[in-house]
């Protein structure tokens, strides 16, 4: 990669997270890596108070052109709650009520069944039913009435429904995923649904693409490109493909954070000498410093409720993770543990801080308890970046390497559940979950 290395280390590695892999796989320099098997769901460890749960074929479903039921328990099995339950290849319906007795004795506490209909203009009806077996309770379900390219669709928010129902959370399989890729001398940036799957490409071009950002709203994706042979943000409108230039000031224009209402973007700016914080309004116009700093600053990412901005600063000799109130004012340290300690990602409750640890030469993802600063390693991979958390706080998607291929992962929070995501093939880099989308 060919970045403007007139900067200190530490911001000219800002740009791609504030690291680099230095070798990529044979296969990965020669073409693009295959994206992984439809449903295919790999993964490690093992959960505590997993519920057990059969997801039966939907009636009709052999001749759907997706495999609903396949994806609605690839989710629930992802989000770490849930352990399926093998239901035999039998397909039930919505309309007919279970034998709860042969559901409990394969030990299933709930049970979701349904049917999928080709209509006659072409659409499919797909409508289900979850069941409480323990109680022998309907919990309700949904219908839909949708086109083929809907139906991935339909199944994840059959996903969403199941999984506030059984845990009184809100899901996230209906959300959507960016990130950026890397093959040969080509960047991309992708939009997919939130297990990687149905993949699109928002932008491709032959110079970098970095630091994607997604709106409160959901509509609309922050960047840094280095199309005009300088790094400068853009936000682009995720349905339409139109964009707005927001920073293209002298130096470099970098990291670009969403305020929580979705009205400013906190930015790093060189046009005053080193990476400092300014923030600027999102329809753009005249920036304004956060803070007077002799050290770099980066990596600005706002508090759920918006008054405050974790970012990365090596003001103390060291990159650390500070933060300061949204308006500006004085910085107060946040991570002690490690001499190395970038890329911070905030829970939407603000009760975790995630983030990336140098140790030994190696980067891994942590997560820190804001209150107490307690802080726990999630994983034993040795080059995890730029985490972001899941819009219910839930899980934490990072990018890696895992089992020798670039890797698009997420975990738990206690790290017990790791799951690798289908991806575009390359180096895959820099993913953000977008927030929940409107119904």
């Amino acid at each position: 990669m060919s970045f403007d290395r007139s900067l200190s280390p530490l911001a000219a590695e800002s740009f791609a997270t504030l690291r680099r892999r230095s070798v990529i796989g044979a296969v990965a320099a020669s073409g693009a890596l295959p994206a992984l098997a439809q449903f295919r769901v790999e993964i490690t460890g093992v959960g505590l108070n997993q519920m057990p749960i059969a997801i039966a074929p939907l009636r009709g479903e052999d001749q759907s052109p997706q495999k609903i039921s396949q994806i609605v328990l690839a989710d629930l099995q992802r989000s770490g709650r849930f352990v399926g339950v093998n239901s035999d290849g039998v397909a039930l319906d919505e309309a007919t009520r279970p034998d709860m007795a042969i559901w409990r004795e394969r030990k299933a506490d709930a049970l979701s069944a349904g049917s999928i209909t080709r209509l006659a203009d072409g659409r499919w009806e797909v409508r289900f039913r979850l069941w409480d077996v323990v109680r022998m309770e309907d919990l309700g379900g949904q219908s839909f009435a949708v086109t083929t390219g809907d139906l991935r669709l339909v199944a994840h928010r059959m996903a969403d429904f199941i999984y506030e129902k059984l845990t009184g959370e809100r899901g996230v399989f209906s959300t959507r995923i960016a990130y950026v890729t890397k093959v040969g001398p080509r960047y991309s940036l992708w939009v997919a649904d939130a297990d990687g799957e149905n993949a699109q490409s928002a932008l491709s071009s032959t110079e970098p693409i970095i630091s994607p950002a997604w709106s409160p709203s959901g509509a609309q994706l922050a960047y840094v490109s280095f199309e005009s042979r300088k790094p400068v943000v853009y936000v682009h409108d995720v349905a339409t493909g139109r964009r707005r230039l927001i920073a293209n000031f002298r130096g470099s224009n970098s990291a670009p954070a969403w305020s929580p209402d979705g009205k400013r973007l906190a930015v790093t700016l060189t046009r005053d000498g080193n990476s400092q914080l300014y923030s600027i309004d999102a329809q753009g116009g005249e920036p304004r410093r956060l803070m007077q700093s002799s050290g770099i600053d980066t990596e600005p990412v706002f508090s759920s409720d918006g008054a405050s901005i974790y970012f990365v600063s090596d003001r103390g000799g060291s990159p650390q993770i500070y933060r300061v109130p949204a308006s500006g004012g004085a910085a107060q340290r946040v991570t002690f543990s490690g001499n190395y300690n970038i890329s911070p990602a905030i829970s939407p409750d603000g009760q975790w801080l995630a983030f990336i640890t140098r140790s030994g030469g190696a980067f891994k993802l942590q997560v820190m308890d804001i209150k107490s600063g307690a802080v726990t390693s999630l994983t034993d991979t040795s080059a995890d970046e730029s985490p972001s958390f899941a819009p219910n706080g839930r899980l934490i998607m990072y990018a890696t390497q895992f089992q020798g291929r670039e890797a698009l992962m997420t975990t738990t929070l206690d790290g017990r559940i790791k799951t690798r995501l289908a991806g575009q093939g390359g180096d895959i880099r820099e993913p953000d979950w977008g927030p929940f989308q409107k119904q």
